[in-house]
């Protein structure tokens, strides 16, 4: 996709609650948006940021600096900022050639992830993989502070996923879950490869088009969060199962990510 004029752009910082740079991040919302940000040529900065600061107090945030306005912007919420982008004309709409039935495809899909799988890994991280997590989620808090704030995330988390519904599971049920959505993710990819032009050259998308669509924002940044997370080990090792869903991450992150650390294989 061709870059966009960057003499027109905003300065965007992104805050994405970690301080590493030049690295992928656990969380697949800000992945979701710095692929969203990368596969426009749209440039950006990162920062760590803190829930608090966060107008909606989630991860990720951005801070717009636009030359006609007086004051920063925040903004929260990586779909409601990647809208307010498009709308702005920042961001192209990527699904603006897109018939009825690939729209409605590329919505069920999004929503299976965001909706759905969110929530079985949620599960994975900070129920079965709690300290793990707590440590690296809540890594800039103190460490005797870290064990009373982290315990009532988990008191949180707990009883959003039991009112959710995936709290209601066994583990063994929930990995069958997660097993069943990546596997027909993963075929999926076979049959978007198997169309992709340009054989073992550059990205293949998951609608089997020659661009990308919003969904492989979401798809790209989920396989690259479990692919990172030492709190997902199980998820890790079914991603790992599925050879064409390496090849579809990795495909996008050498284009796209080249100044990147690659997670290893």
């Amino acid at each position: 996709m061709n870059a966009q004029d960057t003499s027109k752009q905003p300065d965007i910082t992104i805050f994405r609650g970690w301080k590493e740079t030049g690295k992928h991040v656990w969380s697949p919302y800000v992945v979701k948006l710095e692929a969203r940000l990368r596969f426009a040529g749209v440039r950006y900065t990162t920062d760590v940021g803190s829930p608090k600061s966060a107008p909606r107090g989630k991860i990720p945030y951005i801070e717009l600096r636009d030359p006609s306005s007086a004051s920063p912007l925040l903004l929260s919420d990586s779909g409601l900022i990647i809208k307010n982008l498009i709308e702005r004309g920042t961001l192209p709409d990527l699904n603006d050639r897109l018939g009825p039935a690939e729209r409605s495809h590329d919505v069920a899909l999004r929503a299976l992830l965001e909706e759905k799988l969110y929530f079985y890994h949620s599960h994975e991280r900070w129920i079965q993989n709690y300290y793990t997590m707590r440590d690296h989620a809540l890594w800039s808090i103190p460490y005797p502070v870290r064990v009373l704030v982290g315990m009532l995330v988990y008191r949180n988390i707990t009883a959003t996923l039991h009112g959710q519904g995936t709290g209601r599971f066994t583990a063994d049920e929930i990995a069958a879950f997660r097993f069943e959505i990546w596997e027909g993710l993963n075929a999926l990819l076979v049959a978007s490869r198997s169309k992709h032009k340009n054989g073992n050259s550059g990205p293949f998308w998951a609608l089997g088009g020659d661009h990308p669509t919003e969904v492989d924002t979401c798809l790209f940044a989920f396989i690259v969060s479990l692919l990172i997370s030492t709190a997902s080990p199980d998820s890790q090792k079914t991603i790992r199962a599925f050879p064409v869903l390496l090849d579809y991450a990795g495909r996008i992150h050498d284009q796209y990510f080249p100044d990147y650390e690659k997670w290893t294989v």
